[in-house]
């Protein structure tokens, strides 16, 4: 089975693959409702979404491992749907399946057998390539180890999931310093992460992940290694993000606080939901 530090390198490599256009359709319509509202700063676009607002569908997904001469099943017959806008909290206990779940809908494992549907695509009909531009169009990711590059000021961190597409360097520049508005880190754009804090590293990744206007975004313990203040503040900034972009967040969590806040709860126990 690939373990947890496997799945979260292979989701942050995902992000330098393929090529990603801005949806300026999108970046207009949201800069006209931006405006209605008398917001007229802002430059943060969501992509357009899709006419369905089911943008995950599980279909009794099962996922098994060899592991020497024995089968480990770490997910068995899973069915679920996740609407446009909604925050979700996995829970369970260590090996339960979370982050096996996590992979399916990240389109970074493929299930043993059962359907994965991002965005009303079957992942099973989908090559390595397509899989790879599904991810940088439609999913952001957030980690517990973070990765922030240490040579690389903030705000140059949060433009590296848009430097290997075609986006011009002005539009980076504009977006990355919009987002460390919206994360609160505006005043650190020049810092390296090593002067952050960690409630301010972790606000960094979700900017990061938030760079490319993912429709989706996953995250694995996002407040794992986080006092309850700094808690407090990922999941405050993690509903802002839901209600004035209409981002979908699926967070893995044994953090009881996140849970309750969340729209939903998803328990699972030896790999199926409860």
């Amino acid at each position: 089975m690939a373990n947890i530090q496997d799945y979260e390198i292979k989701a942050f490599l995902s992000l330098f693959d393929g090529d990603i256009s801005v949806a300026h359709a999108a970046l207009t319509r949201y800069q006209q409702q931006l405006l209605a509202n008398g917001d007229t700063n802002s430059t943060i676009a969501p992509h357009p979404f899709s006419n369905t607002n089911e943008v995950i569908l599980l279909q009794n997904v099962s996922k098994r491992y060899k592991l020497g001469g024995q089968t480990v099943e770490a997910l068995r017959d899973v069915s679920l749907s996740i609407d446009k806008g909604e925050f979700v909290a996995i829970t369970g206990a260590s090996g339960s399946g979370k982050s096996t779940l996590l992979h399916m809908i990240g389109c970074l494992d493929r299930p043993t057998s059962g359907n994965v549907i991002i965005e009303s695509k079957n992942t099973a009909n989908l090559g390595d390539n397509a899989l790879s531009e599904l991810r940088q169009h439609s999913v952001g990711f957030i980690f517990q180890s973070f990765y922030l590059q240490p040579f690389l000021r903030l705000k140059d961190n949060l433009a590296v999931p848009a430097m290997f597409t075609n986006k011009q360097k002005n539009f980076i520049d504009t977006k990355a310093e919009e987002l460390l508005r919206r994360t609160g880190l505006a005043e650190r754009a020049k810092h390296f992460p090593r002067e952050l804090s960690g409630g301010q590293v972790q606000r960094a990744a979700i900017a990061r992940a938030l760079m490319n206007s993912p429709r989706i975004i996953l995250a694995d313990e996002p407040t794992g290694n986080l006092d309850s203040v700094n808690s407090e503040s990922i999941i405050s900034l993690f509903r802002n993000i839901c209600d004035t972009l209409g981002t979908t967040i699926v967070v893995v969590t044994h953090d009881a606080n996140i849970a309750r806040q969340a729209d939903r709860t998803l328990e699972l126990k030896d790999g199926a939901i409860v």
